[in-house]
Parts: structure tokens; C-alpha cells; sequence
């Protein structure tokens, strides 16, 4: 037991560092923009208003009122403040709609998205991967170079080809939208009809290349274990092949379960590029109009979800490994 508490206590040190860190740069970098929101929204209020006083009068209301003329410690201190309670204030760039309102109408649609594309992608590479291992041979000459291929094609570039392809050349899938545009989200089948179709697209760009990136990743980790001494000397003694094959994929497997976890913490990132691409109502698109217009409340929001959602995935995955490897249970009594 002394040796877990070591262990866990180290995971739970470096953790709370971190998150402190990632807090810090999450609230400042944001700031460090050359623009100023507060200008382009007192621009767009002013209108045609040419008394420079009244113009100023409104630079400073909306200054006072998002926190900007206060300093940078007390600004920082106001946003943990609220971060606790999930309020980050109002968007610059969407003023007056909520931050916490406009990220909990975008990220149903990005995990709608992501996670069974992850867990689609995640599976069905890492089943092809452990074959191509196994049976090698004219599986694995074809499966290899394939898969070389498709983890090596970045997230646009595939959905730029599915696009160009499904979209625009054989017109048999929407070009972008979640939904019909002429289309008021409600519940009915026309409606859940036109969300599976607009779907599709970026659906497979992210599955494809996942499946490229795992199938290799699990191909060399089981070849590397099927060779193993500990293999070779359970076929010497003559255990069955199901059984050594059993272990094998499960030693094998590890690495993967950690890619796996990293994934998914961080598929709130890993949706910007598919759901620029194809225009998809996410958190991913979210985050590209809020960082092009300078809104630092909601920059500051999405990129803490996706530090939160990493840092804590990557904490429980420390924790279950010292249960479930036997190498870094071995380390924690040495």
C-alpha cells in the first residue's frame, strides 16, 4: 500500500501543477491578441455616431462591463471566480448571448460527432491491425500500405476529398450544415433525416483516418509481442495458441487504450478542422469564429474544456494503469 500511496500521491501532485499552469496560460494567451473586441463592438453600436465623446462614453460602459479596464490580476481572479460557478461571461463577438449558452448549444453536436467516430475508427483499426499481425501474408500486404496511407492523409485533406468527391462531384451527400438550412431544429423524421445525411461526411473523415493511425499502431505492437520471449517459451511448453494470442492482444492493446483516452479528452480540439470544413454547428467551429474575432471569453472557455477534459483523462489513466499493468505495479515497490 505504500507503494500505491507514493504513486498516487506523485499522479495527484503533478495534476494540480498542471492545471494550475494550464489555467494561467488558458486566461492570458487569449489576452495577448493585438485586437480589441471592445472596440469592434462600440464601432458597431456607435454606428454613424460622430461625437467622439459619445462614442467614448460607449468604450468605456462596455469596457466596465465585460472587466477589460480592470488589471490583468484582478481580471484573472474574476474569471476563476466565475469558472467555478460555469459562468464566463458574455461573448464579445455574440454580445449579448452567454458564453456557457453558446458552448452548451455547440458541444452536443461535437460529441455527437466525435466520440463515435473515435470509438468507430478505434475499434475497427485496432480489429484490422491485430489481423494483419496474426494472419500477415496477402492480408497484411495490402492492409499495411492502405493504412500507412490513410494515417498519413491530415484530418482537412481527407475531408477535403470526401467533400470534393461525395459533395460536389457525385452530389449524393449535403455539402455542409448539420441540418437542411431551410430546416428549424424540431423533433421529426424529416428533420432527424436531414441531421443523418449532413452527418456522413465528416462522420467518415474522421473515422478514416483513424482506423489508418490505429491499424498501424496495433500491427506493430502485436508483432513486437508475438516475438516476445515470454511467446515463444508458452509454445514451448505447449499452451494453446488461443490462450498465448489472448495475452498477447492485451499487452498489445495498452498503448492503444492510451490512445484511445487521449482522443477522446481531446476531441473537442480535434473537431475543428472537419467541422470548419464542412460548416457543422460544433464546438470546433465555435472555436475558430471566437479565436478570427478576438473573443476572449469564449476562447478562454472552449480551450479550458478541452485542457479539463485532457488533464483529467490523462489523470485516470495514470490511476488505472497502476492497477492494470503489471510493469508499473512492479515499480511502485522497487
Amino acid at each position: 500500500m505504500k507503494g500505491y500511496r507514493k504513486y498516487f500521491g506523485k499522479k495527484i501532485f503533478w495534476f494540480i501543477l498542471t492545471f494550475i499552469a494550464a489555467v494561467i496560460l488558458n486566461f492570458i494567451l487569449p489576452r495577448l491578441m493585438p485586437a480589441d473586441p471592445v472596440a469592434s463592438i462600440t464601432g458597431k453600436l456607435a454606428g454613424g455616431n460622430t461625437d467622439a465623446k459619445a462614442v467614448a462614453a460607449i468604450y468605456e460602459r462596455y469596457q466596465e462591463e465585460f472587466g477589460t479596464n480592470l488589471p490583468m490580476y484582478q481580471q484573472f481572479l474574476k474569471f476563476c471566480k466565475n469558472a467555478i460557478h460555469g459562468n464566463f461571461g458574455l461573448s464579445f463577438s455574440q454580445y449579448p448571448r452567454a458564453v456557457s449558452d453558446i458552448i452548451s448549444s455547440a458541444i452536443g453536436w461535437t460529441v455527437a460527432l466525435q466520440l463515435p467516430a473515435i470509438l468507430v475508427g478505434w475499434l475497427l483499426g485496432n480489429l484490422l491491425g491485430a489481423l494483419a499481425a496474426y494472419i500477415r501474408k496477402g492480408f497484411d500486404k495490402v492492409l499495411l500500405p492502405v493504412s500507412l496511407f490513410l494515417s498519413n492523409v491530415p484530418a482537412f485533406g481527407m475531408a477535403v476529398i470526401l467533400l470534393v468527391l461525395f459533395a460536389v462531384k457525385w452530389k449524393i451527400a449535403p455539402i455542409s450544415g448539420g441540418y437542411a438550412f431551410d430546416m428549424i431544429p424540431h423533433l421529426s423524421w424529416d428533420f432527424v433525416k436531414s441531421v443523418i445525411s449532413h452527418y456522413q461526411l465528416p462522420f467518415w473523415s474522421i473515422v478514416l483516418v483513424s482506423i489508418g493511425g490505429q491499424a498501424v499502431g496495433m500491427r506493430s505492437m502485436s508483432i513486437y509481442e508475438l516475438n516476445a520471449d515470454y511467446v515463444k517459451y508458452a509454445r514451448f511448453l505447449g499452451i494453446k495458441d488461443r490462450k498465448i494470442v489472448g495475452y498477447v492482444f492485451r499487452n498489445a492493446m495498452l498503448p492503444q487504450v492510451t490512445g484511445l483516452a487521449l482522443s477522446i479528452g481531446t476531441m473537442v480540439g480535434g473537431a475543428l478542422v472537419a467541422e470548419i470544413i464542412f460548416s457543422y454547428p460544433g464546438l470546433g467551429s465555435t472555436m475558430y469564429s471566437a479565436v478570427t474575432s478576438a473573443d476572449y471569453p469564449l476562447i478562454s472557455a472552449t480551450t479550458l474544456i478541452i485542457t479539463v477534459m485532457v488533464l483529467i483523462v490523462t489523470f485516470l489513466l495514470d490511476i488505472i494503469y497502476g492497477f492494470i499493468d503489471p510493469r508499473v505495479k512492479a515499480a511502485q515497490f522497487e
